[in-house]
């Protein structure tokens, strides 16, 4: 990887803001993620409902995920709610008499659905990245996330 610029009229790439280009790349991955995931229907925080329930033990209530999940991307507890109603709607999520929100047949093929739509889109957004390049930028990232006093970012990542 490269430190310096191509262009002679560019400083370093060490010397640019990495406040913008973290920014620019979250807009850009998450537009692109937000933008396929909108062909099949579905909302990132619907995927983020669904996910969780897919791995959860126990399988939770719908106040449960608002209070994990609402806080993801500062979305709030509100666009869960939405989440799970809507997920509720298409018959995707089923609760049972606790409240306990269920995956219905057409929610199981819904997700692996999903499951495999991410995966291509991971591999189109690694392409041409080593996966210890990668490792290497979370690390640093991290490190300057808690260099600022971030730390408890990192612990709900």
């Amino acid at each position: 990887m490269t430190t310096e610029s191509t262009r002679p009229d560019t400083p370093p790439l060490t010397a640019q803001p990495i406040g913008y280009w973290s920014w620019l790349a979250h807009k850009a991955v998450v537009s692109h993620l937000r933008a396929a995931m909108a062909r099949m229907d579905i909302t990132q925080p619907q995927w983020w409902t669904l996910k969780h329930i897919d791995t959860a033990d126990p399988v939770p209530t719908r106040d449960e995920l608002c209070e994990r999940l609402g806080g993801f991307l500062d979305m709030g507890p509100e666009a869960i709610g939405h989440a799970v109603d809507a997920l509720v709607a298409r018959g995707w999520l089923a609760p049972d008499a606790a409240g306990r929100l269920w995956p219905t047949e057409a929610g199981r093929e819904g997700t692996a659905r999903i499951k495999a739509l991410l995966k291509r889109l991971r591999s189109q957004i690694h392409d041409g990245i080593p996966e210890d390049d990668y490792a290497t930028t979370l690390t640093v990232l991290r490190r300057m996330i808690r260099n600022v006093g971030g730390e408890d970012a990192l612990h709900s990542a």
